[in-house]
């Protein structure tokens, strides 16, 4: 569609060119003051019919009758192609919803992002980075604008109604983050969402920390309040710049091949009852294992190597990223 402000353009240049033809050829062949001539030239185009100001002389006739033919053409040609525009313009909504649709019922497993603000922002570039599926739902139509033209999938829509949860397919969806402006309607939607599926992990983000009681309590698995996080981290930053160097690393700043991964010990694993020791993850797979979470939710920070790898564990490792996509189809079991 960028093609239509350039023949919008063309469009008023075209007509702002016939004008002031008209007015400059009024005023020398007849005498006319500027907004006369304007005026005339304008019923011309226009083909209104109120007649003329005054009497033309013959030269001026002939030239009214180029006037009518070139100025009437370009009014027509104008007419067209605003008209064509409007159908364009709504066909390729119309379409473009019907895409979205088809898209959305295809999803699985896929990620709802409610509000694309800042924080919202973040956390769908972070998603696009995993390259996982998601969709974004917000009722500002030109932030769903800015989600779509960056690439995504995106629904403009109140995010605090069930019918439009439903519709980016809640039922069938892994994960939800609530980001929108206030703590009220976060806390809406995860009450929504939760009622919806029971099944979901939830994200969602406050601004006053009396909310990050009630956010937990109406079901949300993981709560967030980005300004107390922000100060914490530039409080940390001062303090402790190594340390923060440190977590700035782990957390991206490194860049896309160094990151942190959770991968879960599949059944049919190799690796499956063996030791840190035994399967050698810094040596021959090139990853640094910093905790083990037990089946049983437990968290073991910096296992020792006799540490035994059992099914249904999950490893927090840190690693080249390309490595770590190897290492979680081995402990997976896919090339067992």
């Amino acid at each position: 569609m960028e093609h239509l402000p350039r023949r919008l353009a063309t469009i008023a240049a075209a007509i702002a060119l016939v004008l002031a033809f008209g007015t400059i050829g009024f005023t020398v062949i007849e005498d006319y003051p500027v907004f006369e001539a304007f005026y005339m030239t304008l019923t011309t185009m226009t083909t209104v019919g109120y007649g003329e100001i005054r009497a033309l002389s013959h030269a001026g006739r002939v030239f009214n009758s180029f006037l009518i033919f070139f100025g009437v053409m370009v009014m027509f040609l104008g007419v067209g192609g605003i008209t064509q525009t409007v159908i364009e313009l709504e066909l390729n909504q119309f379409f473009g919803k019907r895409r979205t649709k088809i898209m959305i019922d295809k999803l699985k497993d896929h990620f709802i992002i409610c509000g694309f603000g800042r924080v919202g922002r973040g956390a769908a570039d972070e998603l696009r980075k995993a390259g996982v599926p998601f969709v974004v739902i917000d009722h500002s139509e030109e932030r769903v604008e800015r989600a779509i033209h960056a690439g995504m999938l995106a629904v403009l829509a109140d995010a605090t109604l069930d019918q439009a949860l439903q519709e980016v397919g809640i039922g069938r969806a892994r994960g939800l983050v609530a980001t929108l402006a206030s703590d009220a309607d976060n806390l809406f939607v995860i009450l929504s969402a939760k009622a919806l599926n029971s099944k979901l992990h939830l994200s969602a983000r406050v601004d006053e920390e009396t909310s990050q009681d009630k956010m937990r309590r109406a079901g949300a698995d993981f709560v967030f309040a980005p300004y107390n996080s922000t100060g914490h981290r530039m409080a940390q930053a001062l303090l402790k710049p190594h340390v923060h160097q440190f977590i700035d690393f782990t957390t991206g700043g490194a860049g896309p091949d160094v990151g942190i991964e959770q991968v879960r010990v599949g059944a049919t694993s190799s690796f499956a009852d063996q030791t840190l020791a035994q399967v050698n993850m810094q040596h021959d797979h090139g990853a640094i294992v910093l905790a083990i979470r037990r089946a049983d939710g437990k968290m073991a920070f910096n296992p020792s190597p006799d540490a035994k790898i059992v099914a249904g564990d999950h490893l927090i490792v840190m690693g080249e990223t390309d490595r770590l996509q190897k290492l979680e189809h081995l402990l997976a079991g896919s090339f067992a």
